[in-house]
């Protein structure tokens, strides 16, 4: 099924546990479509299917699954300082996202369409489907590089310590990013 509003495929979450046999098994309380969120007026949106609470992550009597419980009304923001965020970024055709930079470790692969690196020294980079990003907590901005399709990739942030360079710390630079993208602990 296809996203009225993006033409993508519609998002769906697996989450598997263990069975009172100890056999693997599918949440059923869980495992669903993701929810996502406009971002922008429509010219983004943002999903996070999943976040932990620690690092590393407690999975015994489903913990994890219980402590993520409370993101289903309330999504954490782009860094959890304790664990560990997914999240699904959706962007509108020339769409390009503000220049920001987190405390983290980001993890970032294309999933769909073509979507532009940018760096705060203008210094740029181009990410097809499967390609990847290491953003290590610098200053950046995304722009989908389509004028006509959209494009969707996927983030796992790990908070990190703080960022020291030339001797000056490097904070959280999120400005015109919204208040859904503030970071949670």
């Amino acid at each position: 099924m296809t996203d009225e509003q993006t033409n993508l495929r519609n998002l769906s979450r697996f989450i598997t546990t263990h069975n009172a046999q100890g056999k693997s098994v599918v949440s059923t309380q869980l495992s669903d479509q993701v929810p996502k969120t406009s971002v922008q007026d429509g010219a983004a949106y943002h999903a996070s299917p999943y976040s932990t609470e620690q690092f590393p992550v407690n999975m015994n009597n489903d913990k994890d699954l219980e402590s993520y419980t409370r993101y289903l009304t309330s999504a954490p923001g782009v860094v959890n300082t304790t664990g560990t965020v997914v999240h699904i970024a959706e962007f509108a055709p020339g769409f390009l996202s503000a220049m920001h930079r987190t405390v983290s470790l980001d993890l970032v692969v294309v999933l769909e369409g073509e979507i532009e690196l940018v760096l705060d020294s203008g210094e740029t980079r181009q990410l097809g489907p499967g390609d990847q990003c290491v953003q290590r907590g610098t200053m950046h901005a995304w722009r989908n590089c389509s004028e006509t399709e959209w494009a969707r990739m996927i983030c796992v942030v790990q908070p990190a310590k703080p960022l020291v360079v030339g001797g000056e710390k490097l904070g959280e630079e999120l400005e015109g990013m919204g208040e859904e993208f503030r970071s949670s602990e």
